[in-house]
């Protein structure tokens, strides 16, 4: 290669260099761009929908339905005039068992009613005969009770007569002596219940009972363990003054 070929870009090169150390020494500066601040705007948008123009189009041709094949709903058919026999049957049947219940329930209360007023007839009947029977229970309480006292002022008279009452015996003094005797009317046993304070007065009381050994007591085993079996009798000192 020759020096020849090398002389143009180096002349090039060497302009450029002068060039620029020229406008480096003329204090060349390069314009400063204005920034301009740029304020938002607020922009109001609207979406508009064109709809496209309608274009009429040819209708379809008529299509003509295939004629479809009727079902054979007989099994259907049969199956639910089955159901609604078997419904019908059920529901004779409830009805006639309601009005078998009603008609037994009717006819209990009949029953119960005619059970009911005979209890009443009976226990009429039962009171009437309580009645009548507590009546004569009462007459022969009652006349017991006479034929018992006929045998007390018996029986008292005698143990009175058999009392010697002892000089210590004042007015106000009284002795309560429990008797008990067998049907028999045999004296088996005197207590001095309730004493006088008195020991000769009480001694004296006891001794008129055993004194008489034996009373006259009546003979139907009901009264005498009734009244006789066991009795009291009240000693006072203005007994032996009547």
């Amino acid at each position: 290669m020759t020096f020849r070929s090398y002389i143009f870009p180096f002349l090039l090169a060497l302009a450029l260099h002068v060039l620029a150390v020229g406008a480096l020494m003329i204090g060349f500066e390069p314009e400063a761009s204005e920034r301009k601040l740029i304020k938002p705007q607020i922009v109001t948008s609207k979406l508009i929908v064109l709809e496209p123009k309608s274009v009429a189009r040819p209708a379809p041709p008529a299509v003509t339905p295939k004629p479809q094949p009727v079902p054979d709903n007989s099994a259907q058919q049969a199956a639910a005039a089955k159901a609604a026999q078997q419904k019908a049957a059920r529901e004779a049947a409830e009805r006639a068992r309601r009005l078998a219940e009603q008609e037994a329930a009717e006819k209990q209360k009949v029953n119960d009613e005619i059970a009911r007023q005979q209890r009443l007839a009976e226990l009429a009947s039962a009171s009437f005969d309580d009645a009548l029977a507590e009546e004569v229970s009462n007459i022969e309480e009652a006349n017991a009770e006479q034929v018992a006292a006929s045998f007390r002022q018996l029986i008292y008279q005698r143990i009175v007569s058999n009392w010697s009452r002892p000089p210590s015996a004042r007015n106000g003094m009284q002795a309560l002596l429990r008797v008990e005797l067998v049907p028999t009317g045999d004296v088996v046993g005197v207590t001095v219940v309730e004493s006088s304070g008195n020991a000769a007065f009480d001694q004296s009381a006891e001794a008129a009972v055993r004194k008489a050994r034996k009373f006259d007591v009546p003979k139907e085993s009901a009264a005498f363990e009734k009244f006789f079996r066991r009795f009291t009798v009240l000693f006072k000192p203005e007994d032996l003054l009547r």
